[in-house]
């Protein structure tokens, strides 16, 4: 049977992480693991061809990495001779028992990437890193930081995660579901990055959109009855949906309200919301299937003017409740405002600013302005264009600050 070249190339990518995982399950030693399965997979895209592929491809890379690895371990220092006297002490052929193809090691190094020892940053990058399979300068360049500065990240990692002992193993117990919702937190943090760019002249990043997603799909395999990463894939593709639709030919931002959904990806969308539904009534909801659940009211809603806007306010007083942010109270603010008009909305903001202060800090201000903007603009308020201004200020995305702009001068 013959192979597609990049049929190969996908393999390689879906393997890579099995890989990596089986190693540092058997020897630990995250950074020299990782080196011998790059080998093991350049190897592999030097020596495959289409027409003869193996049989078993995951047995092959790890015996290949196997090897690469009892070398590199074969050479080190005095103190790493255990490694040595334990290899070579193994007369049974390597990994014998689970067998690679049927051991699934992804939702251990998902955790091990996620350790709590991390920041968040480097949570990120070694995920992308050892899961995800990008090379460290695609990761870079999606982050808008240096290779370099990239891989002083993902080596600093690495030694953090070698320095507090952690386990590639989970054992009983740990906890589970705290070490699971940092992984869902970090793939969360991959695709809103790649939705709107911090940083850049583009809008969106759909590398990184599409890595999170992968992962996401990954995460709900490997563990389907948990129905928090269920809520989690399908709010990354009812939001993904959207994206055709959010800038212009010409790189500008486009609001939801002026979007064409007739051009909305379909296929997202009844994926999304089927997988809402069967997760919505397992247990206590969580944040993600409360996001989620409002994600498909819009992906409903055939106009802004015919969502239910009262709904999907509630359903944010709700996640309020389970994740109490700024993003998600002012994303509150907004719902209100469609509902039950600015001025209501405009009321709601200052009491939320009196108490929390969403207009003064770093990590809110600039939404929490061009929504003031916004609402001040349906009230026919002249202060407005002062607030878009302020607003167009403080974002580093291209596309939002043109926007902002021409919303200032009344465009």
């Amino acid at each position: 049977m013959t192979t597609r070249p990049d049929a190969i190339e996908d393999l390689l990518r879906t393997e890579a992480p099995q890989v990596l995982g089986a190693l540092v399950r058997r020897f630990g030693h995250f950074d020299i693991a990782e080196e011998a399965t790059q080998d093991a997979l350049l190897a592999a895209s030097q020596q495959w061809r289409p027409d003869a592929v193996p049989a078993q491809p995951r047995s092959w890379l790890i015996r290949v990495a196997y090897r690469r690895m009892v070398d590199t371990l074969r050479a080190e220092s005095a103190d790493r001779r255990r490694e040595e006297q334990y290899v070579a002490s193994e007369p049974h052929t390597p990994f014998s028992h689970p067998t690679p193809a049927d051991h699934d090691d992804s939702l251990n190094l998902l955790l091990l990437c996620c350790h709590p020892a991390l920041s968040s940053a480097s949570r990120i990058a070694l995920t992308l890193r050892a899961v995800g399979g990008l090379t460290t300068a695609e990761i870079a360049h999606a982050y808008g930081v240096t290779e370099q500065t990239m891989a002083v990240r993902i080596s600093r990692a690495k030694q953090q995660i070698r320095n507090s002992g952690a386990r590639f193993e989970f054992a009983a117990d740990d906890d589970l579901p705290t070490r699971l919702s940092a992984v869902m937190r970090v793939l969360y943090l991959i695709f809103n990055e790649g939705y709107t760019v911090t940083t850049g002249t583009e809008l969106t990043r759909t590398d990184l959109t599409g890595e999170a997603i992968q992962l996401a799909r990954l995460l709900h395999a490997l563990v389907p009855d948990d129905p928090e990463p269920t809520g989690l894939l399908a709010l990354m593709l009812l939001i993904d949906s959207r994206r055709a639709t959010r800038a212009t030919a010409d790189g500008d931002l486009v609001p939801l309200s002026d979007q064409d959904r007739t051009r909305w990806d379909q296929a997202s969308i009844r994926e999304g919301s089927e997988l809402i539904r069967a997760a919505w009534s397992q247990g206590d909801v969580g944040t993600y299937r409360l996001q989620a659940a409002i994600a498909a009211e819009h992906a409903s809603a055939p106009t802004t003017e015919q969502t239910d806007w009262a709904q999907i306010a509630a359903l944010y007083l709700a996640l309020e409740q389970v994740e109490p942010s700024g993003p998600v109270r002012l994303a509150r603010v907004v719902a209100v405002a469609h509902a039950f008009g600015p001025a209501r909305a405009i009321a709601l903001l200052e009491e939320l600013d009196r108490e929390h202060g969403l207009l003064q800090h770093p990590l809110t201000q600039h939404r929490a302005l061009a929504i003031r903007a916004h609402l001040r603009e349906a009230e026919g308020d002249p202060a407005a264009r002062e607030d878009f201004l302020a607003a167009a200020d403080l974002t580093s995305n291209e596309p939002e600050h043109r926007y902002l702009s021409r919303k200032a001068s009344g465009d």
